[in-house]
Parts: C-alpha cells; sequence; structure tokens
C-alpha cells in the first residue's frame, strides 16, 4: 500500500477534511485534519488514527507511524504551512 492509498484509506474511514501522507514502509509521516477530533484528547486522536491502519501494522506493511492531528479550527488558527511537495 503507497501513501496515496493510505490517505484514501484514512479520508474515507474517518471522513477527514485532508490528510498529508510522506515517507515509506518503514517510517511514514501523517498529519490529519477534521472535526472527528474536536475535544478528543491527543491520546485518543493517535487511535482513532491507527484503527484504519492496524493491519498494515501487524502485518508489518507499516513499521512505525507519527501522526499530528487537527481539528479544521486547530489547522486554521496555527496557520500550518508544510512543504506539501513531499506528501501523498
Amino acid at each position: 500500500m503507497d501513501n496515496q492509498d493510505i490517505k484514501s484509506l484514512l479520508i474515507k474511514h474517518l471522513n477527514l477534511q485532508q490528510a498529508y501522507i510522506t515517507g515509506d514502509s518503514n517510517h511514514i509521516k501523517i498529519i490529519v485534519i477534521g472535526n472527528i477530533f474536536k475535544g478528543i484528547s491527543q491520546v485518543k486522536r493517535q487511535q482513532i488514527v491507527y484503527t484504519p491502519l492496524i493491519n498494515m501494522i501487524t502485518q508489518k506493511q507499516i513499521h512505525a507511524v507519527s501522526i499530528m492531528s487537527y481539528t479544521i479550527e486547530e489547522w486554521e488558527k496555527n496557520n500550518k504551512n508544510i512543504d506539501y511537495s513531499d506528501y501523498a
């Protein structure tokens, strides 16, 4: 599964506004934005993002994951500036 597939999976299963994925199967970095995270702790947010990925992780298709999650309001407020060219 490539980064674009992971992005599509997360957006579909979590009803996200946006997802950015970079890296390879050894280590992927994920930035997710959606109102699903409103009022939820960072730990619970991580658990939510891991849920659709768990099979890939247990089957060792993905080794390590770094997750940053934001509500739409948090994303806009913090004006996150990232280089999108590296992300799917």
